[in-house]
């Protein structure tokens, strides 16, 4: 008799946390569907410094300060455009080419959950030996300028494999100077 109570003890056990489990999963997908999508601009200028340019893997990480936070994995090359400041913004150029050459603006277009607020922090990684010298970036929310970043600005090789740029979201004036409050970044799924 304990042996029987013990089995269907532990059968309703495994019971309720499979229940448990498809309520969360449940739940989840709901919340992912509800969430608008947006289409995102990335212009990213590299300089014109000899060995600027880089074929490494580049990762953008953007966001607002409602803790929206958009990150691509890598920047698709099939996905820019090469911007020339000598021609009309019209006559973008589709054939495929390398992105990241130096004396050169790209742009990008990704898909993202929406920002409720303007595009107020910007990091960039370089992943593999490259050395690459980003000199800004920006993000444009296109149907919704008003949530569109200010330039960011780099001018400086790239560390490896870790995020780097700036946040410009919650700054405070003290007496000894600006301070930020430090951005920790949890691990979460990327956009592709």
């Amino acid at each position: 008799m304990a042996m029987e109570g013990l089995r269907l003890c532990n059968s309703w056990f495994f019971m309720s946390c499979i229940l448990l489990f498809a309520l969360a999963t449940g739940n989840e997908t709901r919340t992912s569907q509800n969430k608008n999508k947006c289409t995102y601009a990335i212009t990213i200028e590299t300089t014109c410094t000899d060995g600027a340019e880089t074929s490494d893997h580049v990762a953008i990480r953007f966001g607002d300060t409602n803790s929206t936070d958009i990150v691509v994995r890598r920047l698709n090359a099939k996905r820019f455009h090469t911007l020339d400041p000598l021609q009309p913004a019209d006559s973008l150029d589709d054939v495929p080419r390398k992105p990241f050459r130096a004396c050169a603006v790209d742009e990008f277009h990704v898909a993202g959950e929406c920002v409720e607020s303007a595009v107020c922090y910007l990091y960039l990684k370089l992943a593999g030996s490259d050395d690459w010298r980003p000199g800004f970036a920006k993000v444009e929310v296109l149907g919704g300028p008003h949530l569109s970043s200010e330039y960011f600005y780099f001018r400086r090789y790239l560390p490896r494999r870790v995020w780097h740029g700036s946040d410009s979201c919650e700054k405070e004036v003290t007496p000894i100077g600006i301070k930020s409050k430090r951005k920790v970044f949890a691990t979460k799924r990327f956009v592709v």
